[in-house]
């Protein structure tokens, strides 16, 4: 009978190599029970099957569409597989290469999978392992220690069940180390901040609910005021935050997670913190003419502030009941806030208006382009500031769909005294396709700087008092800043920081569930 042969298969034509392109390495390796001819590069791991050549040597052209690729920038770890016996820790029979990649599921959602290259030889195995240790370590922004603060309480008491069956082993995988403090109080990672050594790590993590995330953020950030000798009591020039931020969700709302993966998904936060995706993202800060109240991505004042003061009254009450409780009976006794609305709106160059401001009535366009600030006054039902889109289930187009992360500047939307009934019409369109703006009661500017000054009530409202949790009889008022309630009675002054704080994430710009908000809108 006729010798059969072996050929490899030829790898499919590829245009000319580029930098990174040129391979280092090439072998043969059994992958999913198939022998295969791999070739390593900088840029990428190929690889295609060695079949049998056929008796009459014709090239066989299927075969070069068999080929496989793996980009190198989407593997976090590489291990060498060995198989060992119950108890034994160390050592064992080498098997092979194992490489851990994400793999994007279903619309924004990551997840890791693993792809292994076996081979008995010792040296060959040793040679490859070391090359593409030698790749994943070139990628600058991945991080190798990690100071990690997970909040017990957040939503249902389940961030540290997310933290160390989720999230724990894949850093562990990447060989990421950490060091982790589970708070034990309102303020404790904001003390840490102030005192632990941050340049022994790359990054920081926050396992929670957005409080969770708003103390960090805020940690950070005064951490950098006070290493670069700045006061924290009056901050019109803040120093950018040392670290990147890394947030996983586990709390109710979830979100500057949702803004920054489209998603509630732990494992694709952990994956976006271990591949190194960093996003610089704009930072307000909060103050008034004497103290910094905070650093802080979006403010609420009038209905949603009062909302949440009267949620934290209940906190007896299991979270979702607590929130709904406190949404339903806000509602019921729906009153507007008196105030002044001082703001400086965005310069805009006149070419570029008309696209910028496709979410703004036209009788708007022209406040856009003084550098006057403009002044309101009347009775509100809700003012909302916000840096960043704010998605979150629960509005999926986002908070603010006319923001981005970091364009340098921040949403006013005004919400004017208008009836209950139509109120609600415009809550529901959040939820829904429509603008939740095209409402003649509902104003929207993109602007740099808000003051808000609250005008005191002529008489006291006891019932407002009681269940609300409104204007006190010291005369302070509730803000939901990020989801933190803070109450202040003077002037407000709201400023936005253009890309001050680097987050593990990725442009919800690119996002598909944000073109479809802005395809929506």
């Amino acid at each position: 009978p006729q010798e059969r042969r072996r050929r490899v298969a030829p790898l499919a034509a590829a245009p000319p190599a580029r930098a990174g392109d040129e391979p280092l390495l090439r072998g043969i390796f059994e992958i999913g029970k198939r022998s295969c001819d791999v070739v390593l590069s900088a840029r990428r791991l190929r690889w295609s099957p060695i079949l049998p050549e056929s008796p009459t040597g014709d090239s066989n052209v299927a075969l070069q569409s068999q080929e496989e690729i793996i980009e190198m920038k989407d593997v976090f770890s590489v291990k060498l597989k060995r198989r060992r016996f119950a108890g034994q820790k160390k050592g064992g029979t080498l098997l092979g290469i194992t490489i851990f990649k994400f793999l994007n599921k279903e619309e924004n959602k990551l997840t890791d999978c693993a792809v292994h290259l076996n081979n008995l030889s010792e040296d060959h195995c040793q040679s490859w392992f070391r090359h593409l240790k030698e790749i994943l370590n070139g990628f600058q922004n991945r991080p190798k220690s990690l100071k990690v603060f997970v909040n017990p309480s957040s939503h249902k008491r389940e961030a540290a069940h997310v933290y160390y069956e989720k999230v724990a082993p894949l850093f562990n995988l990447a060989d990421i180390k950490t060091d982790v403090t589970v708070t034990e109080y309102e303020g404790h990672a904001l003390s840490v901040l102030k005192e632990c050594d941050l340049q022994a790590f790359d990054g920081v993590v926050c396992v929670g609910g957005d409080g969770s995330v708003s103390e960090v953020v805020h940690g950070l950030l005064l951490r950098a005021q006070i290493d670069a000798g700045k006061g924290t009591d009056c901050v019109s020039k803040p120093v950018r935050a040392p670290l990147p931020l890394g947030v996983i969700p586990a709390g109710t709302t979830n979100i500057l997670a949702h803004t920054l993966y489209g998603i509630k998904h732990a494992v694709t936060a952990t994956l976006h913190i271990v591949l190194g995706h960093i996003q610089a993202v704009d930072v307000c800060t909060f103050s008034t003419q004497s103290k910094l109240l905070r650093f802080g991505f979006s403010a609420m004042f009038g209905f949603g502030a009062r909302t949440l003061a009267l949620a934290e009254k209940h906190r007896w009450m299991p979270s979702s009941q607590r929130k709904d409780f406190a949404f339903i009976k806000t509602l019921a006794d729906l009153k507007p806030e008196e105030c002044e609305l001082s703001f400086l709106p965005l310069q805009i160059p006149q070419e570029e208006s008309h696209e910028k401001d496709r979410y703004v009535k036209p009788n708007q366009l022209q406040r856009y382009k003084n550098d006057q600030w403009q002044k309101i006054q009347g009775h509100f039902l809700n003012v909302s500031i916000m840096a960043i889109p704010c998605l979150c289930s629960m509005a999926p187009r986002g908070l603010a769909p006319n923001t981005r992360l970091n364009n340098g500047s921040m949403a006013l939307i005004v919400v004017q005294n208008t009836s209950r009934t139509e109120f609600i019409k415009h809550l529901k369109r959040y939820t829904s396709v429509h603008n939740q703006f095209s409402f003649p009661f509902v104003e929207t500017y993109t602007v740099q700087e808000v003051k808000v000054q609250p005008k005191p009530k002529s008489g006291s409202d006891a019932k407002e008092n009681m269940c609300l949790s409104a204007a006190s009889e010291e005369g302070n008022y509730p803000w939901n800043i990020d989801g933190d309630l803070m109450k202040e009675a003077s002037e407000v002054h709201v400023r936005v920081h253009p890309q001050l704080i680097d987050l593990y994430g990725v442009n919800t710009d690119d996002l598909e569930s944000s073109q479809a908000t802005c395809n929506c809108i």
